[in-house]
């Protein structure tokens, strides 16, 4: 129909011309204006909805507008994607020189591979290596060294403050008799 109605006639309507229960005309109502099939406004204090044949007819149209400019760009994409392709063809036909190049990159590449995991075995003699371990073999003398100083600081002061002798200290923490700082 061509006619501009309001909530409680539609409630009325829809029951007895398209079998919508009246409990849930509001609810289909409200999915229908939020597809944008049906218009709705407030006027004063009451709502007003209405759908004309024409709205659906131009929304139908913009859509086939849109589909066919997103078809035409895919078009002219897929045309230049094509003469790229023809482009990038041209002088790479399968010769005997080509084919040749091909193989000697492929044993180049596993040359290459063999090498590095040929360096990989080597590793451990780089000059660089050894020299990160010696940097680290240094720092953790020193930190050896600055917990043996700390050990003995606790054994003199556990000698002066309780009067302990120094093997009962080491043998009751554990701490061997040969233990000294590392040179």
């Amino acid at each position: 129909m061509r006619d501009v109605f309001q909530l409680k006639d539609l409630e009325k309507i829809a029951p007895k011309q398209k079998g919508i229960t009246s409990m849930s005309v509001k609810d289909v109502l409200q999915s229908l204006v939020d597809d944008g099939m049906v218009d709705s406004e407030r006027i004063g204090t009451s709502n007003y909805f209405w759908a004309f044949p024409s709205k659906a007819l131009h929304a139908r149209k913009r859509k086939l507008e849109m589909l066919e400019s997103q078809f035409s760009e895919a078009s002219q994409k897929k045309k230049q994607l094509e003469e790229a392709v023809k482009k990038a063809k041209v002088g790479r036909q399968d010769t005997e020189e080509r084919t040749e190049l091909s193989e000697e990159l492929s044993s180049l590449r596993q040359q290459k591979e063999g090498l590095r995991t040929e360096l990989e075995k080597y590793k451990d003699c780089d000059p660089d290596v050894i020299d990160e371990i010696r940097k680290a073999n240094k720092v953790a003398k020193e930190a050896i060294n600055r917990w043996t100083d700390n050990i003995f600081s606790v054994k003199s002061w556990a000698k002066k403050k309780f009067g302990f002798e120094e093997s009962k200290i080491d043998k009751t923490f554990g701490i061997p008799e040969e233990f000294d700082y590392i040179d």
